[in-house]
């Protein structure tokens, strides 16, 4: 249980310091239905992080780990194209992803963020005032479509599933993982229904701060998260 619970600290980190949920999260938190949307972003979020950690534990589980001792030579295969596309995915966030980042910190309505973030719908692109459903869709899709935090479920999916542990252990963990990687969208979804109007200057400062700050961070920590995988993959094929 120990070593399992430590394999999840990398793909934990990378979902919580997603800087990009957090931009979109401040925009609808800002916008004039913000109660409503706030929590409506949450929700799918949540619903993203759920339905793409326990669908990849139950296929991992039925794909069947044991009685073997060793992991199966696919799970190495799945972990190595995870890894690689996590390590191109840091150069990408370290060379390009400042660029959106420092255009979401600077955003002033839902249309500007869903233009800052290409890699969305493109009809979430054309929406000039979000709508809860819409906001739903955002939390649902920033969460879904970005490689980051979905490769992010899938590894401990694939973790969770492996691990020598018990069914009742496992489940254990899966819903300590998605719980922590609820919180930093939930945490400042509870302190604007707390404060309200007055949470406004404190999230405007936020927006600021990412933007100006977590590029680098967030490219050397989905850096190391893939390296950790990478040499995972490797260990359990060459063994």
């Amino acid at each position: 249980m120990g070593a399992l619970i430590l394999g999840l600290i990398a793909p934990v980190l990378g979902i919580l310091l997603s800087p990009l949920a957090i931009m979109a999260l401040v925009a609808e938190l800002l916008s004039r239905r913000f109660r409503a949307n706030g929590i409506a972003y949450l929700i799918g979020w949540a619903l993203a992080l759920t339905v793409i950690t326990g669908v990849s534990v139950a296929v991992f589980t039925a794909i069947d780990f044991s009685p073997r001792t060793d992991a199966p030579t696919w799970a190495a295969i799945v972990r190595l194209v995870i890894a690689v596309g996590l390590i191109l995915a840091a150069v990408w966030v370290f060379r390009r992803g400042g660029r959106d980042l420092e255009k979401m910190s600077t955003a002033e309505t839902p249309r500007e963020v869903a233009d800052a973030a290409p890699q969305l719908p493109g009809w979430l692109q054309k929406v000039s005032e979000f709508t809860p459903a819409r906001s739903l869709a955002l939390g649902f899709g920033i969460f879904a479509i970005n490689p980051v935090d979905a490769s992010c479920a899938i590894i401990a999916g694939l973790d969770i599933a492996g691990a020598p542990v018990s069914l009742g252990a496992g489940a254990v963990v899966a819903v300590g993982f998605v719980a922590l990687g609820i919180a930093p969208i939930a945490v400042p979804v509870c302190f604007v229904l707390a404060r309200g109007d007055a949470a406004a200057p404190l999230l405007n400062r936020l927006r600021s701060w990412i933007g100006g700050h977590t590029n680098v961070l967030n490219a050397a920590l989905v850096l190391v998260i893939g390296v950790l995988q990478l040499q995972k993959a490797v260990s359990a094929l060459i063994n």
